[in-house]
């Protein structure tokens, strides 16, 4: 019997898994993996200032190759629930659409990938193949919505220390751009945050020659550090670019200069540069338009470094070959968009990203076509195919 991607997704649709929250989503993996001879394992990882955070890792067989299939069941929130046309966590089918918060992002993708495995492990009396090499596995997190520490990082480390390897990974985040089956994700960039802060001398704005006004300096800064790109991209990376995203002054009267003003900046950064290169790139080009004269520091926040490129080679082609095979499209291979637990899975093994159209991700009324969810189960049924054919 056919394993139903849209019932697997309808059930995990219904567990009210907003992040952290486990939500009986992991409970239902864990049922389901169990009854088609998984491994199963539920751990939960904390950290101090941190929500406690629920994990699943379930693997079949113990020989390579091995072949992960990673996700997470945590949701963003829902937001006004009454603004929903289908409530988001009823999974309902209208027509030929299936609605829910984690539609797409990535409770549909994780739902194919299950059935994708049941029906291959059927069709191969319950190995991944019938000589009984190879192995499959499930590494899903409910924390990769959230601030990712008790999540993906964690069970990547638990793993490695059970001396679980890993020969390939494909991540079911929601990477196609118009339609399945156009774009493959290789890469992601880092992702570098700060504030710019200028400091200078409070007065009455009638003597602004008794003070000094930093709101000036910091004006004159944004300029020059948005004047001049910061690289020209890679082979695989658009050019990098800085964002200012807030300018704070906190200055509640008219008549007063205040003596401080601070801009908030965000930089998505390509492999041309790691964090401590950009942070001294920054902070040369701010010296050099200063002059001397403003006085400006920068506030580094925690970051993610996590800029990484699989490059292209038998893995991609296989996964585009089947992608190809199903849709009839060529996908582009892409490294844009933000960020996912794919720059903590490339330090294990090469990982690339390939789920349902991302349209409607964290959107009011979240959907993903029937279609697609059959469509994806056969595309990952066709990897599983040549994977271990």
């Amino acid at each position: 019997m056919t394993a139903d991607p849209v019932a697997i997704a309808r059930d995990l649709l219904r567990c009210r898994s907003v992040t952290p929250a486990e939500g009986g989503a992991l409970k239902f993996l864990e049922t389901t993996l169990k009854a088609a001879g998984f491994t199963v394992h539920r751990m939960t990882f904390n950290e101090p200032g941190a929500d406690d955070v629920e994990n699943l890792y379930a693997r079949i067989g113990t020989a390579s190759p091995h072949l992960m299939f990673a996700g997470h069941t945590d949701v963003v929130p829902a937001g006004d629930e009454k603004a929903w046309q289908h409530p988001p966590f009823d999974g309902e089918v209208a027509g030929d659409t299936l609605y829910g918060r984690g539609a797409v992002d990535m409770k549909g993708g994780i739902a194919c990938a299950v059935a994708a495995v049941l029906d291959h492990l059927s069709a191969h009396g319950g190995k991944p193949q019938k000589s009984g090499k190879g192995s499959i596995s499930f590494l899903i997190t409910c924390d990769e919505e959230g601030i990712a520490v008790n999540g993906t990082p964690k069970l990547l480390t638990w793993a490695a220390e059970r001396g679980e390897k890993f020969d390939h990974c494909l991540l079911g985040e929601p990477s196609n751009v118009e339609a399945l089956g156009d774009t493959i994700k290789i890469g992601r960039r880092g992702s570098l945050n700060g504030h710019l802060i200028v400091t200078g001398k409070s007065g009455h704005v009638a003597y602004p020659q008794r003070a000094d006004n930093p709101v000036r300096g910091l004006v004159a800064l944004i300029a020059a550090l948005q004047a001049e790109p910061l690289d020209a991209g890679t082979a695989q990376f658009s050019p990098s670019h800085l964002e200012f995203t807030s300018v704070d002054v906190g200055n509640k009267t008219v008549n007063l200069i205040p003596d401080e003003a601070r801009a908030r900046f965000n930089i998505r950064f390509n492999d041309a540069h790691t964090l401590d290169s950009l942070k001294k790139l920054i902070e040369q080009r701010a010296a050099k338009a200063a002059g001397g004269k403003i006085k400006f520091a920068f506030k580094w926040e925690p970051s993610n470094a996590g800029v990484f490129v699989t490059k292209p080679g038998p893995f991609t082609e296989l996964v585009t070959e089947a992608i190809a095979k199903v849709t009839g499209r060529k996908p582009e291979l892409s490294t844009t968009g933000g960020t996912s637990d794919a720059r903590f899975i490339t330090h294990y093994c090469p990982v690339v990203e390939f789920g349902l159209v991302g349209q409607t991700m964290h959107q009011v009324d979240e959907r993903v076509p029937i279609a697609d969810l059959r469509a994806l189960m056969a595309i990952y049924g066709a990897i599983l195919d040549k994977y271990f054919g």
